[in-house]
């Protein structure tokens, strides 16, 4: 195996072709902000700005100053995107809208739990980079008001009639397993360890079904399983995703067992979920085989494919197991053969089952800045440590 090549690959995508697209396209430089409803080519095709996709960027961009080089170009850029949202994302209550115009005029309410996730993880990692004491505050009291509305993330705008059948979702559990470690330098040490096991007990223990083998999307309040069309539902990209953020979290504590877990999950997960005619993870399957109603169950989506990446390269890292090199390689191959486009730069975001590009937007609603540095970035320091690991066991 040629890590080294891999190394290279991973960092040349990073810094060559993925970051410049979104330098040269994506800053509003009249209003403030960021588009992300960009074409192929990096053309704007609509100017509404998403929050959570503006906060992603922040924290990109700050993610890039802070680990890869001090560019005052990335941090710049963070700084003036911040300033735009922090004075027009947010209602008075300090909840922030999903969607503004392109002046910051708030146009679809605060009902989504997510803008406040990438908002708290975006000014924490500006904070790291600035020391800019009204960031850390923002991340601060943002971090405090999903604490407090998690139970009930979307409130006055939730569509379920309650009590018939109650339901909890894997998505924000999943998302605290990272952002405590992303905001631990400000937080309490013992917010971070309380916030950790809830979390580790929540992917591990409430959304895992051993008589699956797989991870859930959603369960009943108890935990039990609900045999219905979202009690059935699997997101292999969200279950897969979660599983590297255990990894890391089990990593700190050097907990062998519940990393070794973890990547008994992720294979069964890619065995469930690999499409075995055309190649490729499907978006959405149901755990008993049942029809779903997404129809768009059977896309292969850009983020799925990189956060499986990732968590591959961890979990070879962290146990050696061949397996996970097997897949990793299977997994990369489709990967960069679909999704990269090595002319215009970035990544296509969705193809069809069959693996043909369905949309040439290479940004919009819902993809922007995010998972492909990301996960580049954690690809390319995850196999520097494969190699440095295998210099030390060769000595």
């Amino acid at each position: 195996m040629n890590t080294y090549k891999y190394k290279e690959i991973f960092r040349k995508e990073l810094l060559n072709n993925v970051v410049p697209f979104w330098i040269k396209n994506s800053e509003d430089k009249e209003y403030g902000g960021f588009f992300t409803c960009l074409d192929e080519k990096g053309k704007l095709y609509d100017t509404d700005k998403f929050m959570w996709l503006q906060c992603r960027q922040i924290w990109t961009l700050s993610m890039l100053y802070n680990q890869v080089e001090k560019k005052q170009e990335w941090l710049d850029m963070a700084i003036r995107g911040a300033e735009f949202v922090k004075g027009k994302g947010r209602d008075a209550e300090g909840n922030w809208y999903f969607s503004l115009t392109r002046e910051g005029k708030p146009i679809i309410q605060p009902y989504n739990i997510f803008s406040d996730c990438f908002a708290a993880m975006g000014f924490a990692q500006l904070y790291q980079a600035t020391q800019n004491a009204e960031y850390k505050s923002i991340a601060l009291q943002t971090f405090d008001n999903i604490l407090k509305k998690q139970d009930n993330s979307k409130g006055i705008y939730n569509k379920q009639f309650p009590g018939t059948r109650p339901m909890r979702g894997f998505s924000l559990p999943m998302i605290l397993c990272n952002l405590v470690l992303e905001m631990e330098p400000i937080l309490s040490p013992d917010l971070v360890e309380k916030t950790i096991a809830e979390g580790m007990h929540a992917v591990m223990k409430t959304f895992y079904k051993p008589e699956f083998g797989l991870i859930l999307e959603n369960v009943a309040p108890d935990g039990s399983f609900v045999d219905s069309f979202e009690g059935r539902l699997l997101n292999p990209g969200h279950a897969i995703e979660a599983l590297w953020f255990v990894m890391d979290l089990a990593n700190r504590t050097g907990d062998s067992n519940t990393i070794a877990e973890a990547v008994e999950i992720t294979l069964n997960t890619l065995e469930y979920s690999w499409d075995k005619k055309y190649g490729g993870i499907f978006y959405f399957l149901d755990v008993k085989g049942s029809p779903l109603q997404q129809l768009e169950w059977d896309q292969k989506l850009w983020w799925v494919h990189i956060e499986t990446i990732v968590n591959l390269l961890k979990a070879y890292h962290l146990t050696g197991d061949e397996r996970c090199w097997t897949w990793f390689e299977k997994v990369y191959d489709y990967t960069w053969a679909h999704f990269v486009d090595p002319v215009n730069g970035e990544w296509f975001g969705y193809l069809n089952r069959r693996g043909e590009v369905l949309t040439h937007a290479k940004g919009g609603k819902w993809k922007g800045f995010f998972h492909v540095p990301r996960g580049l970035y954690q690809g390319w320091k995850t196999l520097e440590a494969i190699n440095e690991k295998s210099v030390v066991l060769t000595k």
